[in-house]
C-alpha cells in the first residue's frame, strides 16, 4: 500500500534526476470537454519507469542495502530494464535485466547499448520474473520489480503530482494498466483530487479481472500490447490502492489500441507504443464515455516502439 506521502518523498527523492515531461492540450471540439496529453513517452528511455527505478536504488542506497559491485537485477518486457538499467548508469552500478525471449528488439537494443547485462528467455514476463528473482538471491542484487514494490510504485506516481501542478484541475486521469504499478502510484498522487479510470486489453485484464474476484488473480495473457501490459496478474499494490481509491477499470480491444495509436500519429504527431495507446482508446472507441465539460487527462507512458509498425 501507497499513500501520496509516499509519492511526495519519492518526487523529493529523486528531484533533478527525472524529466518534466510536457503536457499537450487536445485539439478544441474533438472532445466534448478539454483533454490533455501527458507525455510521458519523453521521459529518460521513453518510459515513465525511470521515475520508480530511481526512487527503488537511491532508497535502497539510502538503506545501506546496494552493493556497488554487484548493482540491481529486474525482470521486464523491456521498459522496466531501460529504466533501472539507465539508473543504475547514473550511479556507476551493474544492472542484470532479464527479458522474455518475445521482448522487442528495439528495447533489447537499447538496453545493452546503456551497459546492462540481458539474459533473454522464456515465453511471458512471468519466466523472466522467476529467473531474476534467482538471480537476485543468489548475487545479493538489490531486486527492482517491475510494478509490485513500495518504492517503484511511488515513483512512477510523481507522474501524477506534476500533472496536477502543470494542468492546474482535472477530473479524471486515464491511465493503461499491466501490474498496475502506475495505476496505483497515480492513484495515490491524486487521491481525493481526480479519478482514476484503468484501461486494459481485452487480453490482458489482471486489473478487471481481480475487482471481479475480489483478490489478484492470474490471467492469459496475449494481444498486441502484450510487451509492455503482459503482467500475468495485477500486483499487490496495484490492487489495494485501487480498491481503496475506487479506480474503474475499462477493457480495449486490440483494434481499439491500434486505431488509437494511428490518430496521435495523425492527429498529433506522437509515436507512442501500443500499451502506451490503450490509455486513449478508452476516449476513441467509447470504452469511456467523457462527460460534457469533464476534464481528462491521458496519461502517454511509453514510446520504445518501431515507428515503421504506424505504416
Amino acid at each position: 500500500m501507497i499513500t501520496r506521502a509516499d509519492v511526495e518523498q519519492a518526487a523529493r527523492r529523486t528531484a533533478g534526476l527525472t524529466r518534466l515531461t510536457p503536457v499537450l492540450e487536445g485539439d478544441p471540439g474533438d472532445f466534448p470537454g478539454p483533454v490533455w496529453f501527458k507525455c510521458e513517452f519523453m521521459q529518460h528511455t521513453g518510459t515513465f519507469k525511470v521515475r520508480g527505478a530511481l526512487n527503488r536504488v537511491l532508497a535502497a542506497k539510502e538503506r545501506g542495502e546496494l552493493k556497488p559491485e554487484i548493482g540491481v537485477v529486474v525482470a521486464s518486457g523491456g521498459n522496466a530494464g531501460l529504466a533501472n538499467a539507465y539508473a543504475a548508469a547514473q550511479l556507476g552500478i551493474p544492472a542484470t535485466v532479464f527479458v522474455p525471449a518475445a521482448a522487442p528488439d528495439v528495447k533489447v537494443r537499447k538496453l545493452k547499448a546503456i551497459g546492462a547485462t540481458v539474459v533473454q528467455g522464456g515465453a511471458e514476463y512471468a519466466d523472466a520474473y522467476q529467473a531474476a528473482v534467482g538471480h537476485a538471491r543468489e548475487a545479493g542484487a538489490v531486486y527492482c520489480h517491475a510494478y509490485d514494490q513500495p518504492e517503484i510504485a511511488a515513483g512512477a506516481g510523481t507522474v501524477g503530482l506534476e500533472l496536477l501542478d502543470q494542468v492546474g484541475g482535472v477530473d479524471t486521469v486515464l491511465v493503461a494498466v499491466g501490474g498496475g504499478g502506475l495505476m496505483a502510484g497515480i492513484a495515490a498522487a491524486v487521491e481525493g483530487r481526480a479519478k482514476v479510470v484503468a484501461v486494459e486489453p481485452e487480453s490482458a485484464p489482471t486489473l478487471n479481472t481481480a475487482l471481479v474476484a475480489g483478490q489478484p488473480v492470474d490471467v492469459p495473457v496475449a494481444g498486441i500490447a502484450a510487451d509492455s501490459l503482459g503482467a500475468r496478474r495485477i500486483g499487490d499494490i496495484g490492487y489495494s490502492v485501487a480498491v481503496r481509491a475506487g479506480v474503474e477499470s475499462v477493457l480495449v480491444s486490440d483494434g481499439d489500441i491500434i486505431e488509437a495509436r494511428t490518430k496521435l500519429w495523425d492527429g498529433y504527431r506522437i509515436v507512442v507504443e501500443h500499451g502506451a495507446a490503450a490509455a486513449y482508446a478508452a476516449l476513441t472507441s467509447g470504452a469511456y464515455t467523457q462527460g460534457v465539460g469533464e476534464r481528462v487527462a491521458v496519461i502517454l507512458c511509453g514510446a520504445n516502439t518501431d515507428p515503421a509498425t504506424l505504416k
